[in-house]
């Protein structure tokens, strides 16, 4: 076991691998959680595949998001560390309620990530988890089942709102959560441009500026929030001043906030509707 482990960190530090240790362990794990009779066979073949670019979570076939193991899949964006923020934003945020039931969005929900954290550590929360492509809507319905959480997460597709009409949810909904693509065209194409190697383009490109996808969820999410509900925006950074500029423009959104990072970049801006 230690000789295999030894040998994975070695391939993964000729390629470049900063945390080579940590990443061979992850390959260890998952290479005997498989199937096959001789998982040391799967370890080097995965760890061939991780020393050739292929990001960890897609090798592994898991990811850890807020404390829980999701299924990740490639044709879908893997969950980050740095969206751990939106989602303790929004469950510090709803258990601050006194409602018997919290009724959320997750929005552009990918992989399922914040429907699953959120449900697992609210458990009287109900979640509609939308998103439009193929792929995203299979992965979510597998990580909601993995999860254990199918009980109270719907799954819908359509274009943002689109997949959640004629659902009643209109004026019922606590809080919005979104992670959107926020990474300009030009940068997609330019110092960013390695994201797509792996990763689906509408993943991350949300347009000319960044916030094609902010611009309308800003307005959609408006019928389906209650008076007093909460829109939550995971952005780029630098992005804040142009989220909190759609968020005004509204003049139906107050109290809009900023949230910092540990590096104190804040990425992430939320909005309540106002109660008037």
């Amino acid at each position: 076991m230690n000789t295999l482990l030894n040998e994975i960190t070695a391939i993964l530090e000729r390629s470049g691998i900063a945390e080579a240790t940590s990443e061979a362990a992850r390959i260890v794990q998952a290479a005997q959680a498989s199937s096959s009779p001789d998982y040391s066979d799967v370890a080097y073949s995965m760890a061939e595949r991780r020393a050739s670019g292929v990001p960890l979570a897609y090798v592994t076939g898991r990811e850890v998001f807020m404390g829980i193991e999701l299924i990740a899949a490639e044709g879908v964006l893997f969950p980050r560390k740095e969206t751990e923020l939106l989602g303790k934003v929004a469950l510090d945020e709803l258990a601050s309620r006194k409602t018997a039931e919290t009724r959320i969005i997750d929005m552009c929900c990918g992989s399922g990530n914040l429907a699953c954290a959120i449900a697992h550590y609210l458990p009287d929360a109900r979640v509609w988890a939308s998103d439009l492509t193929d792929n995203c809507i299979a992965l979510t319905h597998r990580n909601i089942e993995h999860v254990g959480v199918s009980d109270r997460v719907v799954v819908a597709q359509g274009d943002l709102f689109a997949g959640l009409s004629g659902m009643g949810l209109e004026g019922t909904i606590d809080s919005v959560v979104c992670g959107p693509p926020f990474i300009s065209q030009t940068k997609l194409a330019a110092e960013r441009a390695e994201l797509l190697k792996y990763e689906p383009r509408e993943a991350f490109d949300g347009g000319p500026y960044g916030i094609s996808i902010q611009q309308r969820v800003v307005k959609e999410a408006l019928p389906f929030l209650r008076p007093g509900g909460m829109l939550h925006f995971e952005i780029g950074v630098g992005q804040e001043r142009q989220v909190k500029m759609l968020f005004d423009r509204t003049k139906a959104y107050e109290s809009t906030l900023s949230v910092v990072n540990a590096e104190g970049e804040v990425l992430v801006v939320s909005g309540r509707k106002r109660t008037e």
